[in-house]
């Protein structure tokens, strides 16, 4: 629970607490993990497994503790032991540094426009939410703009002073790198080293080798493998669209070189004059509370779920929504928290946490879980109303919160998303498939004034025109993908320069200039404060399945279909009681085949 309020809600009391727990609670750990005569009774009774008759899931409990005793080094001479616990206090101490540091970054900067020419035709929600930020900073007059993403994506798609464009790009695409306090540079080298320390004290190669023998994917070649196989073709994509886009900078009256700063702006401008999409068209019809409730109606439709709305119960910030979520016959099943919109006590991006886990051992425990996002707030003149990629962000961290609820097993260590990685992101992914499909439109997708459906046309122009930027948001995930690979495949402890290791793992996989990857080294939190180490393919990964699995349900002929439906619910309240390829082999029949994927991606020839 702390460190979902600390992520959520921060303050100097809880960031200074967090300084301070985080090592000492690694050091607790190690002190379990690492515990000989503890690990002797476990090995003792792991010894006889085959002899105990356990059910699968007592089974898979008993592999996973050991294993957990062994990956920690347990077995390693003292010595060793030693400098292990070392390593892993200092990169609990670097790791909540890191994200710090970040937050400090993101917060600080500001651009402050005074001319409201510099807004373009940025919608009035956007422009008073700027306003009211600059008031918030001090200035008299004018609008802030800051790097939390409300705030920089609505400057980068809509704002024409092209050189302000730069400013506020470059201050998001050096976060992190500045030479000050909050510089993360020296501190993701020293991670690197001794996380590669650590694996060969543990006996593997490098961070990554170590990290995926417990993934689907094994190990790091596979992960190339997969990554490889759709760079090439996204790639190419992203080249062809680049060279439309600097076309129609150079036909606006700009005869320069077109720059990462520019994509943004000019995608809106090829959208709407191609494909005659305007993207503020369509936000009136995903307001926030709508498209939550989108979510509860797609949820009621396949896993007959309830959502109850609790007034009287404690929360972290007043912004918090919290549901009891029932089955169709009123039983209980958890409790779902909801807050939706951005603050500069909260880290950026959208999460779930699992406040408590599922168990039941003696007697059922419900789950308890929330979902966090950082979408504009409402103004007193407009609700807060989303993007459709916003919207999807919603299904998405909804999906995991659903991976929590409807877990059903005996030990809250195997719940909910407790599986492996690479697994993890499937549950959610795969329900972003359905908010699209125009028989879950009509449940939530309403004008938030008249009350109207989203028109079949304005569906069909938004599908189209959201397909055009499909190679520059692969491009800009796998290169991150990729990066994550390179600085956890090295296989020395030699120091590396950040800024010269980044450019030439780039230059490596041929990655164009105009576009940068989805997380630069010093602001990339998953792999440095987040727990995705070696682990950011995972997304790529789980869109295999989620592809797959969606498209079984779009062959059926019914999206809803009952029979598939029942078989996932299953699957996932399996939680971690069996492999990630064991639990989709049995909703299947089959492996999964990444054609699907390659197909709505648009990269299949």
């Amino acid at each position: 629970v702390f460190y979902a309020v600390e992520a959520a809600n921060t303050d100097d009391v809880l960031k200074e607490t967090a300084k301070k727990v985080r090592p000492e609670l690694s050091e607790h750990y190690d002190k379990i993990k690492m515990n000989k005569k503890l690990f002797d009774r476990i090995n003792k009774v792991y010894s006889q497994k085959d002899k105990l008759n356990l059910d699968f899931q007592d089974l898979k409990l008993l592999e996973e503790t050991y294993k957990s005793f062994v990956r920690a080094g347990v077995d390693l001479p003292e010595d060793k032991k030693n400098r292990l616990r070392e390593i892993n206090k200092k990169l609990a101490s670097l790791s909540q540094q890191f994200g710090d540091n970040l937050l400090a970054e993101t917060n600080s900067f500001d651009l402050w426009v005074k001319d409201i020419k510099d807004l373009g035709d940025m919608p009035k929600n956007f422009v008073d939410a700027a306003a009211q930020e600059a008031k918030k900073r001090g200035h008299d007059s004018g609008w802030s703009f800051t790097l939390q993403r409300p705030s920089f994506y609505p400057f980068m798609d809509y704002s024409p002073n092209r050189e302000l464009r730069e400013k506020i790009f470059n201050g998001y695409a050096n976060r992190g790198n500045n030479n000050n306090e909050f510089d993360n540079k020296k501190v993701l080298e020293v991670m690197v080293r001794l996380r590669t320390e650590r694996a060969h004290l543990l006996g593997y190669d490098t961070h990554a080798d170590y990290v995926l023998a417990e993934n689907m994917a094994e190990n790091p070649e596979n992960v190339y493998n997969l990554l490889g196989q759709i760079w090439t073709p996204a790639l190419e994509t992203a080249k062809h669209d680049r060279d439309m886009l600097a076309e129609k900078m150079n036909n606006d009256g700009i005869v320069d070189k077109f720059r990462a700063s520019d994509w943004r702006y000019y995608v809106k401008k090829i959208r709407s004059s191609k494909y005659k999409f305007d993207e503020d068209e369509t936000r009136p019809y995903f307001e926030v509370n709508a498209v939550r409730n989108g979510a509860f109606a797609l949820a009621g439709k396949l896993f007959g779920l309830q959502f109850k709305e609790l007034k009287n119960i404690p929360t972290w910030h007043k912004d918090q929504q919290v549901f009891e979520v029932l089955n169709n016959d009123g039983k209980h099943v958890g409790v779902l928290y909801m807050d939706f919109f951005a603050r500069s006590s909260k880290k950026g991006g959208a999460w779930m946490n699992e406040l408590r886990m599922q168990s039941n051992i003696d007697s059922f425990i419900s789950p308890i879980v929330t979902n966090n996002f950082n979408f504009p707030a409402p103004t007193k003149d407009s609700p807060s109303l989303l993007s459709f990629s916003q919207a999807q962000t919603v299904f998405h961290e909804f999906g995991h919160g659903l991976h929590g609820l409807l877990s059903n097993v005996r030990y809250g260590s195997l719940s909910g998303t407790n599986v492996p990685r690479d697994f993890v992101e499937f549950p959610s992914q795969v329900m972003e498939n359905w908010m699209s499909e125009p028989e879950v439109l009509k449940m939530y997708a309403k004008h938030y004034k008249t009350g109207k459906v989203i028109p079949k046309e304005m569906i069909e122009k938004m599908n189209a025109a959201n397909e055009f930027n499909e190679g520059f948001r692969s491009v800009e995930y796998l290169a991150a993908s990729f990066l994550d690979m390179d600085w956890h495949t090295i296989k020395d402890t030699i120091h590396r320069n950040t800024l010269k290791f980044e450019k030439e793992s780039m230059d490596k996989i041929g990655l164009i200039d105009e576009i940068i990857p989805r997380y630069r080294s010093t602001y990339f939190a998953h792999i440095f404060s987040g727990g995705y180490s070696s682990g950011y393919y995972s997304y790529v990964w789980s869109e295999i399945l989620d592809a797959d699995a969606f498209a079984m349900f779009k062959k059926s002929g019914d999206i809803f279909n009952p029979e598939l439906a029942k078989k996932y619910k299953k699957m996932i309240s399996l939680g971690g009681t069996k492999s990630g390829m064991d639990l989709y082999k049995e909703f299947s029949g089959r492996e999964p085949d990444i054609n699907a994927l390659l197909e709505r991606k648009g990269f299949k020839k």
